[in-house]
């Protein structure tokens, strides 16, 4: 299983996203997601947060919260701990990012947008403002078939 980290930078009611519309053989090409990516040797999630925030959005991360942990299990592709934070703080401007579109994006309007199906569990747990949490999302394809939250399973 690999480690990432996804992070969700906040304001004004939205959070900015990326549109994944750059990389070939991308599994999450056309969807759109909060920014992060895999960890390097030596880092602890926090560090591998602070260096993808800036690699893919040109921001430093200053303040900032770690949320929780989601367990990707697919028959398709490798399993994935993903570290998941929101960001409040942050110093730099918004560049350019090799693999894709970055937009601030209204949290009323997320759900419109081409996702994973288990993102849209996690972004309203976001917006809940839940403890920390862990979320196991079981895929088969691209089809989401069992969430479970601390243990218990969620209707889907």
């Amino acid at each position: 299983m690999k480690s990432t980290t996804l992070c969700y930078p906040e304001r004004d009611g939205k959070y900015l996203m990326l549109h994944r519309t750059k990389k070939e053989n991308d599994a999450n090409r056309d969807k759109w997601l909060g920014v992060g990516g895999h960890f390097e040797e030596g880092e602890s999630p926090e560090d591998c947060m602070r260096r993808e925030i800036f690699e893919e959005t040109g921001l430093t991360v200053t303040k900032f919260r770690y949320r929780g942990i989601v367990t990707f299990v697919s028959d398709v592709w490798e399993g994935e701990y993903m570290h998941l934070f929101t960001c409040s703080d942050w110093t730099g401007e918004i560049g350019d990012c090799n693999e894709g579109d970055l937009e601030w994006i209204d949290k009323r309007r997320l759900y419109d947008l081409t996702m994973w199906q288990g993102d849209r569990i996690f972004l309203e747990l976001l917006d809940t403002e839940r403890p920390f949490f862990s979320l196991k999302l079981t895929y088969r394809g691209e089809e989401l078939v069992s969430a479970v939250l601390d243990g218990e399973p969620l209707p889907i």
